[in-house]
């Protein structure tokens, strides 16, 4: 039988995590698809980084692959230990016989999608691609260019992406082998940071500072949002860190069965107390004259 190092063909070490070995794969998979490719041998080794990917990213299959020792030279004649066909063959014999791996693994139903001999069809690549976007441009959607294996083109980001969301784009992987379907792209949203709202979500919230004699009496105060400025009302002793909840002034939600017009979510206004730094001769004597008459204890708790 003629010996394959699939760790070499991927340019791992046989101590390689799961996530490594995806990464290699990856990266030659893109170098080499004979659809893409300008290799001049690049459809042999897509078919030999695709075996080799397909044996090692499967528990089982790498274990009986590393099982058959390491050591040998890229195309050496070898047989497998005495045991091996016990362990991992059904307790079946081959004929190793001018066999290489691939066609080893094939045959025993342990290796089955991509081998250089095999005319089977699977899909492409899913590919991931991390996008950054603004909040305004979450609120309202945009448009990304896009670059993979040579192809370019535009993909649209609907309104209302939340910060963590993946975005499915069908298709616009890497392309599928004889005949197969393409693979798909995966959008990685993530949101910049905004000098004044923060996202969770589809919900967003504000830090909003109030003056002492609006939280104690109450009033209206004006506060910004996604579409503009709007008048909240905030309710007389009001406490700093309570929250006031402005509804659907959050960001845009995609449409549903349930929502057909899909609605957004929730603005939330976290109240703080601010104090002013310098103060009037007429102001200070107005805060005098309020310690004095007050008979409010803040730190009544403590006795």
């Amino acid at each position: 039988m003629k010996y394959k190092d699939y760790y070499k063909i991927l340019g791992v070490e046989r101590t390689a995590s799961e996530d490594e070995i995806k990464k290699a794969y990856r990266k030659l998979a893109r170098k080499y698809h004979p659809d893409v490719s300008k290799e001049a041998n690049a459809k042999e080794r897509f078919q030999d980084v695709s075996e080799a990917y397909e044996t090692l990213r499967d528990k089982e299959k790498r274990a009986a692959y590393d099982s058959l020792g390491s050591g040998f030279r890229p195309g050496q004649d070898f047989r497998p230990p005495p045991d091996w066909f016990d362990r991992f063959g059904g307790g079946r014999s081959e004929d190793l016989h001018g066999v290489d791996l691939g066609e080893l693994f094939e045959s025993m139903g342990l290796f089955g999608r991509a081998g250089r001999r095999s005319r089977r069809s699977f899909a492409g690549e899913d590919y991931e691609v991390a996008v950054r976007l603004t909040l305004d441009e979450a609120a309202r959607g945009t448009e990304r260019s896009v670059q993979l294996d040579g192809r370019s083109f535009t993909a649209r980001i609907p309104r209302g992406a939340t910060d963590g969301q993946r975005l499915r784009l069908r298709g616009k992987g890497a392309p599928g082998v004889n005949g197969g379907p393409p693979g798909d792209l995966y959008l990685q949203i993530a949101l910049e940071p905004h000098p004044l709202f923060r996202a969770n979500g589809h919900d967003l919230e504000i830090e909003v500072p109030i003056a002492p004699w609006e939280a104690a009496l109450g009033g209206e105060v004006e506060i910004p949002t996604l579409e503009g400025r709007v008048t909240m009302k905030v309710p007389a002793g009001t406490r700093a860190g309570q929250k006031l909840r402005l509804a659907g002034k959050g960001l845009p939600k995609p449409a549903s069965a349930a929502h057909p017009s899909g609605g957004a979510g929730d603005l939330y206004a976290a109240l703080t107390i601010a104090v002013p730094a310098t103060l009037t001769e007429r102001e200070k004597a107005l805060y005098e004259e309020l310690r004095t008459a007050s008979r409010f204890d803040p730190r009544a708790r403590f006795r």
